[in-house]
């Protein structure tokens, strides 16, 4: 059986599960991970590796963190991907991009598209008082969170609900519906 070649673009730790699901999966083969540079973080501004980084180290997968993508489009054609799984990535993926894969690009967003695009997906169903929420898998196209959707799981929201549990419960559900076939 022939993997599907992936690139991953990701970032924060909404990223990993999506990232690990695929690594585990046998189906494909992580050909490259793109992640933003290394920030310094905390009271002493410590330079730390994003999450998704440290998980691609650990499985020695290559890694990129170009400070805009467009910088490794070259890179990013001779990888030969077959698809590009994008999950709280923080930058926009130009067409030149998009169009790169043979089965395109898929996105991993935290909300219930079509509500809520771009960012602060979390905070804004709990601001809205919505009840639910979720993520999505989405085909991406040139504009932002617009795409078809491929898949949605839904997340009951509590009375006590913040962006970070909302945010754990989005991780859980993104590495169940990160399934791509």
């Amino acid at each position: 059986m022939k993997k599907h070649r992936v690139i991953f673009c990701g970032t924060p730790h909404f990223a990993v599960p999506s990232l690990k699901a695929l690594l585990q999966d046998n189906r494909f083969e992580i050909v490259a991970v793109l992640t933003q540079p290394d920030m310094p973080a905390g009271r002493n501004l410590v330079l730390t590796a994003p999450p998704v980084k440290l998980l691609a180290q650990g499985y020695n997968v290559p890694i990129f963190q170009p400070l805009k993508i467009s910088q490794i489009i070259d890179t990013l054609r001779d990888l030969q991907p077959d698809v590009i799984v994008v999950a709280a990535y923080a930058q926009i993926i130009p067409t030149s991009i998009l169009e790169l894969p043979a089965f395109g690009c898929v996105n991993v967003h935290a909300s219930l598209l079509p509500h809520y695009r771009g960012a602060s997906v979390l905070q804004a169903p709990i601001m809205n008082g919505d009840r639910e929420s979720g993520v999505t898998i989405m085909k991406m196209d040139a504009t932002l969170d617009t795409g078809p959707i491929l898949s949605q799981s839904t997340y009951r929201l509590s009375a006590s609900e913040t962006a970070d549990s909302l945010g754990l419960a989005c991780q859980s559900f993104a590495k169940y519906t990160c399934r791509l076939s």
